[in-house]
């Protein structure tokens, strides 16, 4: 029989909005990684901050393995308006050294890591969707700081289709009969409704496992 691929001669650093899935396949038994290590979420709002704890989080992750897989998004997660030319693959090649190897997931954001642009296409239906993973809501102070409900106005509805969250883990579902205040209240302050779709973690596996074969 086949032996099952491991991540644990790897660490992970990845964007803390990620980490209710993440932490999943974890418990699950499928990420086996000598670490897992998080920076604050939804820092693309502040690049200069995301970079400095991506760097220092990848020097932490340097402390339990010499190879390190990177999960962020490689075009919209850090955009560097004072500097167009510096992307995260630059920053991310600056901390290899003798012996480290660092690689980064092949996607463009959290949402491309649970569906992608063609599952975003036939799950949309050719409407104007604004789309949510869990920890966009859960960390939506950090995701969204700085907003005001002006700012969201300008921005959400907009998108005439409304908000789909891709709920890999039953978030939606769960805070629904626990404390449903806070979707009514997030949909309210986006002024867009939001519905769940449920989605698998197969994507997000499946780029994981690119890294390590």
């Amino acid at each position: 029989m086949e032996e099952r691929l491991s991540f644990r001669d790897y660490s992970i650093v990845a964007c803390g909005t990620l980490n209710l899935e993440l932490n999943y396949l974890k418990d699950a038994g499928f990420l086996d990684a000598r670490k897992i290590l998080y920076t604050k979420p939804g820092r693309h709002e502040v690049p200069h901050e995301l970079e400095s704890q991506l760097i220092r989080q990848m020097g932490n992750a340097k402390k339990y393995s010499q190879r390190i897989i990177v999960v962020y998004g490689g075009k919209f997660c850090y955009v560097n308006a004072d500097n167009p030319y510096r992307k995260i693959d630059i920053i991310i090649q600056e901390q290899e050294e003798q012996g480290i190897k660092i690689s980064r997931i092949k996607a463009s954001h959290c949402v491309d890591m649970l569906a992608s642009a063609e599952e975003r296409e036939k799950i949309s239906q050719g409407k104007d969707i604004y789309w949510l993973t869990p920890g966009w809501m859960k960390y939506h102070h950090y995701v969204y700081q700085g907003w005001d409900k002006g700012l969201a106005n300008e921005n959400f509805p907009k998108h005439t289709g409304g908000a789909i969250m891709l709920d890999a883990i039953g978030f939606y579902d769960r805070v629904m009969e626990s404390d449903p205040e806070k979707i009514l209240e997030f949909s309210d302050w986006m002024g867009i409704p939001i519905e769940p779709y449920r989605v698998s973690l197969k994507r997000l596996k499946s780029l994981l496992l690119e890294q390590i074969k």
